[in-house]
């Protein structure tokens, strides 16, 4: 099986859509993902999301099926350098987050107190779940559902295959979340993907399952955020998911 994870456009996250520019890199990416045999579509709740899809299915006549765990990662912490108000859990500041030995573990990046106290509400049932870890088991749990259901059903750290496929799944939604389910396919902190990885907007993250030993799979990352499809039209990529380069520069540093 092939696992697809798109990364939205170019985000006006005001009006929780999509620049003119992240529009063009919509199209752009549509032309991509069309020439693909796709089982099934699902994508995120949230309008950058589902308006960078929409172009996708509209040019292939599909519909998606929205999951609301494909949100973007939406647990609050007070970050150690902001103290008045409340951030999104996962974006630190490089000399804060690396002094935290234990965020280097997958087995122990939820541990530290502030991520124990992170707070998250339910986008179904209103509820507000207290701890990181709960919010990122929610999300893994969902999305091994949906690989259950294709035939592919988590035990430990592997997946027993109940019917193997080579089926390829498509999922739309953002950065944060990407990195929870890759750091749950391949056994990685999400910290350290959150941090140490780039995903651009439109960017396509790919990933196949190997079967070396018949009903036992695991997966194997081919690509992480591709970008070609901007490249092959000319379009530049967008600013939108890095920091400045270099200190001096006028490119976000917070």
């Amino acid at each position: 099986m092939r696992l697809i994870i798109v990364r939205h456009g170019d985000p006006d996250y005001e009006r929780d859509s999509l620049t003119e520019k992240g529009w063009r890199e919509a199209a752009y990416l549509a032309d991509r993902i069309a020439r693909l045999d796709v089982k099934d579509f699902y994508v995120s709740p949230l309008g950058r999301a589902r308006d960078t899809a929409s172009l996708t299915l509209e040019k292939m006549g599909r519909t998606a099926t929205v999951c609301p765990w494909l949100r973007e990662f939406a647990p609050q912490i007070m970050r150690p350098d902001v103290t008045d108000h409340t951030m999104i859990a996962w974006d630190w500041l490089p000399q804060d987050w690396t002094g935290v030995e234990e965020f280097y573990r997958r087995d122990l990046w939820s541990t530290p107190p502030m991520m124990r106290e992170a707070m998250a509400t339910d986008p179904v049932t209103g509820e507000i779940r207290v701890g990181i870890q709960e919010e990122y088991n929610w999300v893994v749990q969902n999305f091994d559902s949906v690989l259950a259901e294709h035939g592919y059903q988590r035990k430990g750290e592997i997946y027993r295959t109940k019917q193997s496929n080579q089926d390829t799944l498509v999922f739309f939604c953002h950065f944060g979340v990407e990195c929870v389910l890759l750091g749950h396919l391949l056994g990685i902190s999400p910290m350290v993907l959150w941090h140490g990885t780039v995903a651009a907007p439109t960017a396509v993250t790919t990933l196949y399952t190997e079967e070396r030993r018949r009903g036992k799979a695991s997966f194997r990352m081919t690509a992480f955020g591709d970008i070609s499809h901007l490249y092959e039209a000319g379009e530049e990529p967008a600013f939108a998911a890095r920091f400045c380069e270099v200190y001096g520069n006028e490119d976000r540093h917070d």
